[in-house]
């Protein structure tokens, strides 16, 4: 693919506090691209330097390889699609997409001709002389995307357009926002809080803390190939332990040596292990790589939740298959489920 915009050295500060620390990210046309952290890891401050709303303090912003860094907002081929979605109330469906058309003066035919076109897009034909503050939260969200889709920009910018939503609603908006950026062919760089919206829309996630990219890779390389103990932790759940890699396939931990798939690290290297809740079965204790007792049971509707004592720790798993409170039970997994990291946080 081709790269659109590319973030070279980019730092940002404030009142003496570096909220991003040297960012450098290449996005390709028509990625749908997640910018995921917690609160305060500069991803909306990434995503503001983008649209032109804010100026970095050191470093480049290009665009198709012309650095725009000077441009004024309106002069971007980028729109954005705020939180709080900006609808303008006084004016009715069909005139808050018409808005930016008609300040580009566009003939009205043309103007009617894209405004349905949208409309079509997003699902709301036979919308447009309602008034947008009639309309439902997702009603209005997509009248917000159609608003900044009507102008045909290049790329679409969300930054965290599902927040207000209701839990049922906003997983539908997530399927309905890969399937409309398949269909308009642009690329959307998304911001969110939310692990598993990212995990179901995105093509690549860049996984941002204090004001620096952690990884970078597609859902399944995040979730399964954690770079860090912070990726590991904040993508999912996932029981993280100190251990020692004694050789080639062959990790240390809690006391035993068993086989993994990973290699390349020192002999004798102080390592970290991930094994994710979903990837341990309990078995009979006889059977088990681990034993421990049952100490809880949480049924979450599609799975159990259950924690298994052993000396060293606590293990979460999640299984469809009940157990017993207080049972000696053993915990049993694959090599391949192993994933080791190196104890020195990975930056990208």
């Amino acid at each position: 693919m081709k790269e659109l915009i590319r973030f070279e050295n980019i730092v940002k500060e404030f009142d003496g506090t570096l909220v991003l620390k040297s960012i450098n990210l290449s996005i390709e046309a028509n990625e749908f691209v997640t910018l995921l952290g917690p609160s305060g890891c500069g991803k909306t401050t990434l995503l503001r330097i983008l649209g032109g709303f804010l100026e970095q303090t050191e470093g480049k912003v290009y665009f198709d390889n012309i650095e725009i860094s000077d441009l004024p907002p309106y002069k971007r081929e980028i729109n954005t699609v705020f939180q709080r979605y900006a609808l303008f109330p006084h004016l009715n469906v069909y005139d808050n997409i018409a808005f930016g058309l008609r300040i580009k003066k566009t003939n009205e035919a043309v103007v009617k001709q894209k405004v349905e076109k949208m409309l079509e897009l997003v699902n709301l034909e036979g919308y447009q002389s309602r008034a947008v503050t009639q309309l439902s939260g997702g009603q209005q969200q997509r009248i917000a995307i159609a608003r900044a889709l009507v102008n045909e920009p290049m790329v679409l910018l969300l930054d965290e357009p599902l927040g207000a939503l209701d839990l049922k609603l906003r997983k539908e908006m997530q399927h309905e926002l890969k399937k409309l950026q398949k269909e308009v062919g642009i690329t959307f760089i998304y911001v969110t809080h939310d692990q598993e919206e990212a995990l179901t829309m995105s093509d690549k996630i860049v996984v941002m803390n204090h004001g620096e990219i952690q990884q970078i890779g597609t859902p399944t390389d995040i979730y399964n190939e954690p770079g860090n103990r912070f990726v590991a932790d904040f993508i999912g759940e996932s029981n993280i332990i100190e251990g020692t890699m004694i050789k080639d396939y062959r990790v240390e931990f809690d006391g035993k040596v068993f086989e993994c798939v990973d290699y390349g690290f020192d002999e004798n290297e102080p390592i970290e292990v991930v094994l994710r809740p979903e990837d341990m079965d309990i078995v009979d204790k006889k059977k088990g790589k681990i034993t421990g007792i049952v100490r809880s049971i949480l049924f979450k509707g599609v799975h159990y939740e259950i924690i298994v004592d052993t000396p060293q720790r606590s293990y979460l798993i999640h299984t469809t298959d009940n157990s017993e409170i207080g049972k000696e039970v053993g915990l049993d997994f694959w090599p391949e489920d192993i994933h080791v990291m190196s104890r020195v946080d990975h930056r990208v």
